[in-house]
């Protein structure tokens, strides 16, 4: 910047900064070109699609307008902004540069859903975690009612260790009977409720419900 430049009065100045600033505002949030945009449309709705996305989901997954979505997914967008293709690569795992630069073939392969993990055997969970001697014992004497247990049950009892905790002031089995005794009443309920005594069965439930509330409801 030369003296001269300096001495340029404050309106010059500020026509020649408005001057640059579209420019650079250009720059910074310029689209893709149009005649790119319907085939990088074209790439971004195949990897969708190989993806098992719907319209609602890569939107909310994207986090994009849903008209901007389906203009995407029709293959035909007025314009991608270079926010809109980072939101979509970002979505699909790819880098801007690879979503733009790389042949469809050499992506396809990217979008396969990774392998589903084997559910861990809840059982193989409860002899694992099981970390209370008086539990560790009642395992191994009581492996067939072991295995009735269900998940939730599973969480429920392992909740319970823990020293001085309740397992080792009432012991495994006082607990183990208590779920025994919930999981048939369930399985009661759930028999009588196909029945033509479910009218019953829920004035019966809604009287001892009502009863454990520590506040009831006044009307």
């Amino acid at each position: 910047m030369t003296y001269s430049a300096l001495a340029l009065p404050a309106r010059q100045w500020s026509t020649d900064l408005s001057d640059s600033l579209p420019g650079l505002y250009n720059r910074g949030m310029a689209a893709s070109d149009d005649n790119d945009a319907p085939a990088l449309a074209e790439k971004i709705a195949r990897l969708v699609e190989e993806r098992g996305w719907n319209q609602d989901e890569f939107a909310r997954i994207a986090d994009l307008h849903r008209l901007t979505v389906r203009q995407i997914l029709l293959r035909n967008p007025r314009r991608l902004h270079n926010a809109t293709v980072a939101a979509c690569a970002r979505a699909l795992g790819l880098s801007v540069s690879d979503l733009r630069l790389l042949p469809i073939d050499v992506l396809l392969p990217r979008m396969q859903p990774a392998e589903p993990t084997t559910p861990r055997n809840p059982l193989h969970r409860l002899f694992e975690e099981a970390a209370q001697p008086e539990l560790m014992a009642w395992l191994q004497r009581n492996p067939d009612r072991a295995r009735l247990l269900a998940a939730d049950e599973i969480d429920e009892l392992l909740s319970l260790q823990g020293t001085g905790g309740p397992m080792t002031a009432y012991g495994v089995e006082r607990f183990v009977e208590l779920i025994e005794r919930k999981r048939r009443l369930k399985e009661q309920v759930d028999a009588i409720a196909g029945t033509e005594y479910l009218e019953i069965l829920e004035k019966l439930i809604g009287l001892l419900y009502q009863k454990i509330q520590p506040y009831p409801d006044k009307t």
